[in-house]
């Protein structure tokens, strides 16, 4: 069982009724892939616990999950994107969330906590080039509007978002989830294994060839 969790403003569509259109609410996108006839089971606990604005949990196969937000965020949006690895959320990173939770700049704006646990965990931190096996969720904050006119607003909300919550986190992030924020963000991602991922980049590719994107520069580069 896992999910993760987000703010959104809510779209004025099926399958949303219309007492919550454009309203600001919390979302879970849950999984469950055990025994399909466990599912209900366990369930049951998190349906006691609080009584959902609308209940959408039920068996659905893979191809209907990856094409679930097709129609909210279709191509050619507009987008901005900060991010970072959280290793707890504390009372006051919660109260800065909720802050910017409730000023949404747009209705496709928004903000993923992805949980970060199982076979991510046992794998040691050195044996790849992911550095952060010990956080305990991938944060994102994104503004996202289809209007180039709103891209001010937009980056605005995201950057101060991100100011406010970054000194919660553990320090690096998902480098999809990274904008062209230098090379000092990239070694914070990579953490103590940048320095491995050098020599391999100025192994295999010395001249840089590979390079659009949240870039290692091979060593003689850096000459």
């Amino acid at each position: 069982l896992n999910g993760w969790f987000a703010f959104i403003t809510v779209p004025p569509a099926p399958p949303f009724p219309e007492n919550l259109h454009l309203r600001k609410m919390c979302a879970v996108v849950w999984t469950w892939t055990g025994d399909p006839q466990r599912g209900e089971e366990t369930f049951k606990p998190i349906r006691a616990f609080k009584k959902a604005a609308l209940d959408l949990v039920g068996p659905l196969p893979q191809p209907a999950l990856q094409s679930m937000f097709d129609g909210l965020y279709p191509p050619g949006l507009q987008w901005y994107w900060r991010a970072d690895f959280v290793r707890e959320l504390s009372d006051e990173a919660i109260a800065q969330h909720v802050k910017f939770a409730n000023a949404l700049p747009t209705m496709h704006s928004t903000m993923h906590l992805y949980p970060i646990n199982g076979a991510a965990g046992r794998v040691g931190k050195h044996e790849t080039a992911w550095n952060y096996r010990d956080a305990n969720w991938a944060q994102v904050m994104v503004g996202v509007d289809p209007d180039p006119a709103n891209n001010e607003k937009t980056i605005f909300w995201t950057k101060s978002y991100w100011d406010a919550l970054h000194p919660y986190s553990a320090g690096g992030a998902y480098v999809n989830f990274m904008m062209d924020e230098g090379e000092e963000r990239v070694k914070a991602t990579y953490g103590d294994n940048y320095k491995r991922l050098v020599e391999i980049k100025t192994k295999y590719d010395p001249g840089n060839l590979f390079r659009v994107n949240q870039n290692i520069r091979p060593a003689k580069a850096r000459s």
